[in-house]
């Protein structure tokens, strides 16, 4: 029998109430034991956890693996090695592929490449739509059979409403909600930062706040209309946020997410960086009275998850003209330092709270084993080192991709250890 003993750190677990100092014992890849001073068994490894914070493994709800059909840019296993390096032990990954995971059999083929890795969960998300498209449903059932988690049609918003009440309906069946990039094209038209005074001041095209904004309130309308449970992916405005919480008091199954870099730079940022296509992020980095906005939703609950939204390309991709260049940066391996500097050292929620939003919550939106340190649960484990102070390195990330505005960034705060079915598969150097 395989054992592990965690020994003097502090649990953290909101399923549970906890935050006190306790130790946990692995057996066979399940949490056999919590409490003080556990007794070692024999054939144990043991972890001295002293100083550092024990949490239930964290999970991202929202990933870019890029595998299969874009392997240049990342592949199922670095984005794994990411994870794990980045405090993950589970992820979700969109259906953005080549070809697109609207199929069954692609489905199949990232769990098996999951499993090849051995290293994070991987949780697949199907996509909404066939190809991507907008036009035709994809085949969800087959998808959730095959162990697609949610549908999502991520990165190109669901412009017809009658396909997207139609999937809300369908989806009920499986028991897994529809997450939605809430963009309206039209009304973004071609831009490529956000709209207001500072891209009029440097000249380049915006998006408004309102293309956000519309799609939200037409598909929590959708979603109370059919009962479906709706996943809003990325919110980064005042209003879109406000009818999430308009939402949950109606009773409404709709949960949100956002991504960590969205409350640490705003679009004075975009200014201040040259024109740098490693800013370039949709939806774009807000007004510091949007991530003003962003950091109380945080605080008063009305966000659900923080995500990496890790997106990661190529190099060449990322040196084209800002305009002219892909939207996204990579994530896996920044957002939990990111939260913990900017979110509990900065006194804006308190460390139970970040792990339910990255941990608990993300678990029980979409489903996912997780999320608890119970006994008999999974021993999947995140262990965080609050005191860390290191400066983000591209260099030194395991995604193959480099696309990150955080580079040179001093953060406190970072993942010591990552626990995956009782094995470690990430230890901080």
């Amino acid at each position: 029998m395989k054992r592990l003993l965690i020994r003097n750190g502090r649990v953290v677990d909101p399923s549970q109430g906890l935050d006190r100092g306790m130790d946990i014992l692995v057996e066979d890849g399940h949490v056999a034991a919590i409490g003080e001073r556990l007794e070692a068994p024999a054939r144990v490894k043991i972890i001295d956890a002293a100083g550092l914070v024990v949490a239930p493994g964290f999970i991202d709800l929202h990933t870019h693996l890029r595998e299969p059909g874009f392997e240049y840019k990342e592949t199922i296993k670095t984005g794994s090695k990411a994870a794990v390096a980045g405090g993950f032990t589970a992820i979700c990954c969109m259906p953005d592929t080549d070809p697109v995971n609207d199929d069954p059999s692609v489905t199949s083929y990232i769990r098996e490449r999951a499993e090849q890795a051995g290293l994070a969960r991987i949780y697949p998300v199907g996509a909404l739509s066939k190809g991507l498209e907008g036009k035709e449903m994809a085949e969800i059932g087959e998808m959730a059979r095959a162990g697609a988690v949610a549908i999502s049609d991520d990165r190109r918003p669901v412009g017809n409403a009658q396909l997207m009440r139609r999937a809300l309906e369908y989806a009920r069946s499986f028991d897994i909600p529809v997450a939605a990039h809430e963009e309206d094209f039209d009304l973004s038209d071609g831009g490529s930062m956000h709209e207001g005074a500072v891209s009029t001041r440097i000249g380049l095209r915006g998006m408004p706040t309102s293309a956000e904004e519309v799609m939200v309130a037409r598909d929590v309308l959708l979603a109370e209309l059919t009962g479906g449970r709706l996943h809003l992916c990325h919110l980064s405005t005042s209003t879109a946020l406000d009818l999430v919480r308009i939402a949950k008091r109606r009773g409404q199954a709709v949960s949100c997410e956002v991504a960590a870099h969205q409350f640490v730079l705003t679009d004075e940022d975009v200014a201040g960086a040259d024109y740098d296509p490693n800013w370039k992020i949709n939806p774009p980095l807000r007004s510091a009275v949007e991530v003003e906005a962003i950091l109380q939703a945080v605080y008063d609950g009305a966000v659900d998850a923080i995500v990496s939204d890790h997106e990661p390309h190529h190099t060449d991709e990322k040196e084209l003209d800002f305009a002219d260049a892909p939207f996204g940066i990579v994530g896996l391996e920044t957002a939990v330092p990111l939260a913990l500097d900017r979110l509990v050292h900065a006194r804006v929620i308190g460390l139970t709270q970040l792990v339910r939003l990255m941990s608990t919550r993300p678990a029980e939106i979409f489903n996912l084993p997780g999320g608890s340190l119970r006994e008999g649960v999974p021993a999947d484990i995140t262990i965080l080192d609050l005191r860390a102070l290191r400066t983000v390195d591209p260099s030194s990330f395991k995604s193959l991709a480099r696309n990150t505005p955080f580079a040179g960034m001093r953060l406190k705060g970072w993942p010591a250890a990552t626990i995956v079915g009782g094995n470690i598969v990430w230890q901080a150097g």
